[in-house]
């Protein structure tokens, strides 16, 4: 056993991967993306195409970034130095490359993410000012300033940090599986009450109704397989990282479906919310498309619903309360696994002590967003396009590539079985296919 796998840590139980696995890919691309991309491309015809994209692509991405992690059992960086050592051709310094890549993308997915994840933060608080009636807390935390964005990345960064320098199991697992079933009980209970607020039914019925129409254009396969993806946040080397936790006689493919099921089936609530919610709030007067499009997703969520919730009177503030909670533990789980990589690195490959790479990893993300916040307008919308237009989706095509191409099939996924041949077959040839099409598509 190498030195990177001593003493490795590892969840200690099946349901705080899964709850921990599924909490990385929940995010906000979830709770409001897959909505509107529902909303904007046929109904439920892009729920159908949605399905199947998830079934040909975003599994075997999934499943392609945990199998490294899983028999490696390192951190991304020597995961993928491990996997590329295996080709006869010896290419280390290749999958290094890949390695830093993943490393440097989680820590600018943390520089953007603790901004977004701190704003729902801020409107969470603004509900409980609003029903104490403190105007002057409701007015800082739902404008967007320097100091309120600071205040909550300081804020988010803090409770992340907290989490992980617990560790895997009584962090990243305890909390998981705390934060995950919150997750899912305060997104149904919403689910429950929105679908009898007037005007709902008008979405409900635009969300599940297929158009038809919708079948013979291009962008909605387009939509359905950048928007499936992405969902699961894979090309960052967080599902690597709990890959690599994973105990030796787990059921990968299993518990890949598992958090692929868990992943769709939030995707597919907060669409039972997002949508019916967006016409209660256009019953009431508010714009909500432009061009036959829903109008712009931070435009929705912060202005639309958040005066649907004033319509609603005292309650309103619960309501309020509920959603961007809802939202701010979305974005925490994700922030979470995002943390895990270079930490994980620095702990089993520059042998920091786990306290002391999350206090240099938190610094960093802290310094990142910090610049961010002060050149918001000229590198917010820049670093998301950099990692979701051609970071993310050229590391999932690696990953193919990786495992189809460069690394011999492993004996720990080898079952000899029909299943395992055709999936092998199909991350060789077809994902990468498919990949490219999403890389194409976003550019």
């Amino acid at each position: 056993m190498s030195a990177v796998n001593k003493g490795r840590p590892h969840f200690a139980s099946r349901i705080g991967f899964i709850f921990a696995a599924a909490g990385s890919a929940v995010g906000l691309g979830n709770i409001w993306g897959f909505p509107t991309q529902v909303a904007n491309h046929g109904g439920g015809a892009f729920i159908i195409i949605y399905l199947l994209v998830m079934i040909l692509l975003a599994v075997p991405a999934l499943y392609a970034e945990l199998s490294i992690g899983f028999i490696a059992r390192a951190n991304p960086v020597e995961a993928l130095r491990d996997a590329c050592r295996k080709h006869p051709t010896q290419k280390p310094l290749f999958g290094s490359v890949l390695g830093f890549v993943s490393l440097t993308a989680a820590i600018f997915m943390l520089g953007f993410y603790s901004i977004l994840a701190g704003w729902m933060l801020a409107h969470s608080l603004g509900s409980v000012f609003s029903a104490i009636g403190w105007e002057k807390g409701v007015e800082f935390v739902t404008q967007n300033t320097v100091q309120r964005n600071l205040s909550f990345c300081l804020l988010v960064t803090s409770l992340t940090a907290g989490i992980i320098f617990a560790g895997v199991k009584r962090g990243i697992e305890a909390w998981s599986k705390r934060l995950m079933p919150l997750l899912l009980l305060l997104l149904g209970s919403l689910i429950i009450y929105v679908l009898f607020l007037p005007g709902a039914q008008q979405g409900l019925a635009l969300f599940l109704r297929p158009d038809f129409d919708a079948f013979l254009q291009p962008k909605l396969y387009l939509a359905a397989m950048g928007q499936a993806f992405f969902s699961l946040s894979v090309g960052v080397g967080g599902m690597m990282i709990y890959g690599s936790y994973l105990r030796r006689d787990e059921n990968l493919g299993r518990l890949t479906m598992t958090v692929a099921g868990l992943d769709t089936l939030v995707a597919f609530m907060a669409g039972l919310l997002i949508i019916p919610a967006l016409f209660a709030a256009q019953s009431i007067g508010e714009t909500i498309m432009s061009n036959g499009e829903l109008i712009g997703r931070s435009q929705l969520i912060f202005d639309v619903l958040p005066r649907l919730f004033d319509s609603l009177g005292w309650f309103g503030n619960v309501v309020g309360f509920i959603f961007f909670t809802l939202l701010s533990i979305a974005s925490i789980t994700s922030t979470i696994s995002s943390t895990e990589v270079p930490v994980s690195y620095l702990i089993e490959s520059k042998k920091q002590s786990r306290n002391a790479a999350v206090l240099l990893v938190s610094i960093t993300v802290l310094a990142l967003s910090t610049l961010i916040v002060f050149n918001f307008e000229l590198l917010f919308r820049a670093i998301i396009a950099l990692l979701t237009h051609y970071t993310l989706p050229l590391m999932g095509l690696m990953y193919f590539v990786v495992i189809g191409w460069i690394r011999p099939w492993p004996s720990d996924l080898n079952n000899e079985g029909i299943f395992k041949t055709l999936l092998r077959l199909h991350i060789k040839y077809i994902c990468p296919i498919l990949m490219l099409c999403v890389f194409v598509s976003v550019m």
